[in-house]
């Protein structure tokens, strides 16, 4: 879903027109988030940018500045109820704000940008604009202050404290200002990865199928099994567990928990016998190597991580996890292929 998503409001959000905005999501606006989460249409789920109204805002009504990723712009304006205020919304390329700061399309120069296009000056008397928190790490305060005359202040961190910061005379508490990413903010982003590990999988799959026309051990429900198993350890288990398991590194975490499930799956399908050496030691360096895939993933969603933290584990982990790939499917493919024994 692309563009000013309430077709009820006839005002346009571009120049110094604005669109007043409802606190409440319809139906539609849970379906999409719903659709989102499963990774379908992110990649234009977004608003226009520009100035909307929630309420019946004035001259002296506070301003906060956010992204045009609709789940972020929905979140916001669903915890506003009875505020009135003004929305000012950047183009961040349909991005939520941590990660379009990391990104570097929210920023200063939009910020800027944003504020000339829809004539903010002239709509409200005040001088201050209430930027989220999470959003600071490419912002230069002094710069925006310099240019425009507005000056900053960080929000917390969560858009449901948002009332309780302005009450305050936008004095943030240290709760507010704590970023938390518990079990259920890990646990609602795996959707997503479940959906992406589903694509990946029918195409596993598919040449599986194929290869079981040559296999003297076809692949069965045992190894289809293991594989799934595999892949719930690393998209779903790993980051739910995230904080207690051991490590630093989230290729190792998800590669540790990868393990001991194909341990157990060795034992439990009797893979252990020595007719089914080649075939254990396969799968004990290929699934952890897909636990460990799908985990490394993960660290684009997680506030645990850092784009340079980020990039020095994908460049010592990845080698690691191609060559326990690869290794591990040529000795399963031997084993199927050319040895075999019966299911």
């Amino acid at each position: 879903m692309s563009g000013c998503c309430f077709p009820n409001n006839s005002a346009c959000c571009g120049g110094t027109e604005m669109q007043t905005v409802p606190t409440t999501l319809s139906a539609g606006d849970i379906w999409g988030a719903c659709k989102v989460r499963l990774g379908i249409g992110r990649m234009d789920y977004k608003v226009e940018p520009g100035l909307y109204a929630v309420g019946t805002p004035d001259g002296a009504s506070p301003v906060l500045v956010s992204a045009n990723y609709k789940l972020t712009f929905d979140a916001l304006r669903s915890k506003l109820s009875g505020l009135d205020c003004w929305l000012l919304i950047l183009d961040t390329d349909g991005v939520n704000v941590w990660c379009a700061a990391g990104k570097g399309t929210l920023g200063t120069e939009e910020l800027i940008n944003r504020i000339e296009l829809t004539g903010l000056t002239e709509i409200v008397k005040h001088r201050k604009l209430i930027l989220p928190q999470l959003g600071a790490s490419n912002m230069k305060a002094h710069e925006v202050t310099r240019q425009t005359g507005f000056s900053v202040i960080y929000g917390p961190v969560r858009a449901e404290d948002i009332k309780a910061f302005i009450a305050a005379e936008c004095k943030a508490t240290r709760k507010m200002r704590t970023v938390k990413f518990t079990a259920w903010d890990r646990l609602v982003l795996t959707p997503v990865e479940l959906v992406a590990a589903l694509k990946i999988s029918l195409f596993a799959f598919g040449v599986l199928f194929l290869l079981n026309l040559f296999a003297t051990r076809p692949f069965g429900l045992r190894d289809v099994a293991a594989y799934i198993g595999a892949v719930l350890i690393g998209t779903v288990v790993t980051p739910l567990l995230l904080p207690w398991i051991p490590g630093r590194a989230f290729s190792f975490k998800g590669g540790l928990l990868g393990l001991i499930w194909t341990a157990a799956a060795v034992w439990r399908f009797r893979w252990f016998a020595p007719e089914y050496a080649l075939l254990a030691i396969g799968y004990l360096l290929l699934l952890p190597a897909v636990s460990a895939c799908f985990a490394l993933i993960f660290t684009g969603a997680s506030t645990y991580t850092s784009p340079s933290g980020v990039l020095k584990e994908m460049k010592i982990s990845l080698p690691f996890i191609v060559g326990a790939f690869v290794v591990g499917a040529v000795l399963v493919l031997i084993q199927n292929l050319f040895i075999g024994r019966p299911l």
